[in-house]
């Protein structure tokens, strides 16, 4: 693995971490766009074996985005527009020409490329897992203000709570009333994996709110590449299946997959089948 800083427009930096072939030429390279509340080292089992799945020759590019892990933090007026000029200054410090997203990295993943089309920044593949996009409102996000708030408050379990309930619409967890979830969400914060997921909540706020608060329409990304591979797995909540489902329907030649046992964490968790299948895509 390879770790360098890498500077952006706005005078900040952006942690890189390189797997596989260090020099692979940029149609020979992945970069990897991670969820809210992740860093780039929660999806380190994934890249290496992403890596190895491509091939002799293949790159995988993973950063942090801003607020987590060792770039710095969000900046004044932080917005989707920042995260997308960060993936410009990623690929042209790699050099990648194929991109792929994961929730709320999916989010970033789709919005870049929207704002790439018809520039020489236009990835040639574009995959996204589980996009965490507000298609014609197809997530409820009256549940953020509250989620906002709790964080404000340093709340975490109740943060927890209604972020767990907001983004699991239409399952049993969001009919878990919330004092009781929240007191499950603050046992279960004292963890590794969820004391950094405590850590991410005030970048969160920003960047959900960059994710879902303006709805966008299936007509808005019809620009994306032919190439588009939209996947969500069959375990996750809802809403990630019917966002996909209208943009597949929207942006002509794309293809939509559902991944039989995937569930919203199988990307950092690197499960065998999706692995497979992210690289046959790209390398087909």
């Amino acid at each position: 693995m390879r770790e360098r800083d890498i500077s952006t427009h706005d005078g900040g930096k952006l942690a890189l971490y390189t797997y596989g072939a260090e020099d692979a030429p940029g149609e020979r390279r992945v970069i990897v766009i991670g969820g809210a509340f992740l860093t780039a080292l929660i999806y380190r089992p994934f890249s290496i074996a992403l890596a190895k799945g491509l091939g002799e020759g293949w790159a995988v590019d993973v950063y942090d985005r801003r607020g987590r892990g060792k770039s710095t933090e969000q900046p004044r007026g932080y917005s989707m527009a920042t995260e997308i000029a960060d993936v410009r200054t990623i690929m042209d410090a790699t050099g990648a020409r194929h991109i792929l997203g994961h929730s709320l990295g999916g989010s970033v993943a789709l919005n870049a490329a929207q704002a790439f089309a018809g520039t020489r920044h236009e990835p040639d593949k574009l995959a996204v897992y589980d996009a965490a996009v507000n298609i014609d409102g197809s997530m409820d996000t009256d549940w953020l203000a509250g989620f906002a708030d709790a964080v404000n408050k340093g709340e975490a379990g109740r943060a927890m709570a209604r972020m767990k309930r907001g983004m699991n619409q239409g399952t049993a967890l969001a009919k878990v009333p919330e004092p009781i979830l929240a007191g499950l969400m603050a046992i279960v914060s004292r963890t590794k994996v969820n004391k950094l997921f405590r850590d991410l909540m005030p970048s969160g706020v920003g960047e959900l709110k960059a994710a879902f608060e303006a709805a966008d329409t299936p007509r808005d990304f019809s620009v994306l590449p032919p190439t588009t591979h939209f996947m969500v797995g069959k375990k996750s909540p809802k809403f990630y299946k019917v966002a996909a489902s209208r943009l597949n329907r929207a942006v002509p030649g794309s293809t939509l997959e559902v991944s039989p046992k995937g569930f919203h964490g199988s990307v950092p968790a690197a499960v065998k089948e999706l692995v497979s299948d992210i690289s046959e895509y790209f390398t087909r």
